[in-house]
């Protein structure tokens, strides 16, 4: 996806959250700054072909352990690399801002697993202190802001939608979502505007790519692509 198509849907999101993007723009900076010397992972680098798992990190991943097993490739979003690698499921690339489980991340690094790392306005100080840790070699540096340097922006804002862009970018033929529950009763006030976000944007991808996510299955009707009705 080229910057100038996202850059509609990424200032509804700003305007909707309240962001800054000159916050975004800063932890990116500090991102490309700290891999200016290395050579980090590009889109290109990462083969995500077939039917590709986007798995996100609610409790019904466990009861869906099988739909991950059958898929071509498996991405994990944050907390899922967790329960999928306890369960004996192999992670191809890991989606990630940092805030959960960064030592997973780090592990992923050194065994050579691709690890897209977001840096966004809130993650800066983790971005600092974790970066460094990594693996840069299998590092996909990412921003949901305009690119630079090695840092891209495949799409999407929290990970499990961005996991689902990035397989997009990659080459995925189908997508397939254990472990995402969109009205997740847990969750607080922000993340469940963030799971709303998180619904738009796969429906656009699911128009994008002209095909339908299971996970969105009952919820089309209802779902306004408000950066969309200039078009």
């Amino acid at each position: 996806m080229r910057y100038e198509e996202w850059q509609p849907a990424y200032e509804a999101i700003l305007s909707d959250f309240g962001f800054e993007p000159a916050a975004d723009e800063r932890a990116r900076d500090v991102l490309a700054e700290l891999l200016e010397s290395e050579r980090p992972l590009s889109v290109d680098d990462i083969d995500l072909s077939g039917t590709v798992a986007i798995c996100g990190g609610a409790a019904s991943l466990v009861g869906d352990l099988d739909v991950a097993r059958r898929a071509d490739s498996v991405v994990a979003a944050s907390i899922a690399a967790d329960i999928l690698r306890d369960a004996g499921v192999a992670v191809d690339c890991m989606v990630t801002d940092l805030d959960k489980n960064p030592g997973t991340a780090r592990a992923l690094t050194e065994a050579g697993t691709p690890v897209a790392a977001h840096a966004h306005g809130d993650n800066l100080d983790a971005v600092r202190e974790w970066i460094p840790e990594f693996d840069a070699a299998a590092v996909l540096p990412t921003t949901q802001a305009a690119p630079v340097g090695p840092v891209v922006n495949p799409g999407g804002f929290t990970d499990g939608d961005r996991a689902a862009f990035l397989a997009d970018a990659c080459g995925a033929e189908r997508l397939v979502f254990p472990g995402w529950d969109l009205d997740d009763p847990t969750v607080g006030r922000s993340k469940a505007r963030k799971l709303l976000w998180a619904e738009r944007l796969l429906r656009w991808l699911e128009l994008r790519r002209e095909e339908e996510f299971g996970v969105l299955d009952g919820r089309r009707d209802r779902i306004e692509l408000q950066w969309l009705a200039g078009e």
